[in-house]
């Protein structure tokens, strides 16, 4: 679906077509996949959802998402392929941010004993490792950013097909 709205934006003519049908039909997908897999969640795994439960204020991440989710097919109707791309990076965002926010401090589950889980407190790294991994870090994101700025800046607009283009 996110992909697909994200060609319709960078497409015209009969792909820009076939793509918006494409869009609208991946977004009902995904609507039906997102119900299915949220219900599923909170009847088969409830300790996924106590977090959110138990804190009133984390409630504002399963509304913006919903809302969002809401708006993309809103914005696809319309045409207003921009916004419903922007709605799609915010379910995005948001579901990342619940999962985080539910499995809290533990980073890998283990099935046979809550013990031999891989928390964020038996998993850090030594100090001098993670001065080493910061300072990449400020070397290597701003790199990524003006490299990415370019790569947007280049393939800006939409993209023209014409009897070379495959």
């Amino acid at each position: 679906m996110h992909g697909a709205i994200y060609l319709a934006m960078k497409t015209e003519n009969r792909l820009y077509t076939k793509l918006t049908i494409l869009a609208k039909n991946f977004t009902v997908f995904f609507v039906m996949s997102f119900a299915i897999t949220t219900v599923y969640t909170l009847l088969y795994i409830p300790h996924l959802s106590d977090r959110i439960k138990s804190n009133p204020q984390f409630f504002i991440f399963p509304l913006i998402m919903m809302l969002a989710i809401a708006n993309i097919p809103r914005m696809l109707n319309k045409g207003k392929y921009r916004h419903a791309f922007a709605s799609s990076c915010v379910t995005i965002a948001s579901l990342l941010i619940m999962v985080a926010i539910e499995v809290f401090p533990n980073l890998l589950y283990a099935t046979n004993d809550a013990a031999n889980s891989i928390t964020i407190h038996n998993a850090v790294a030594s100090e001098k490792t993670m001065k080493i991994l910061l300072l990449i870090a400020l070397i290597g994101t701003p790199l990524v950013a003006l490299y990415t700025s370019f790569v947007f800046w280049t393939f800006k607009g939409k993209v023209k097909l014409d009897e070379m283009s495959y």
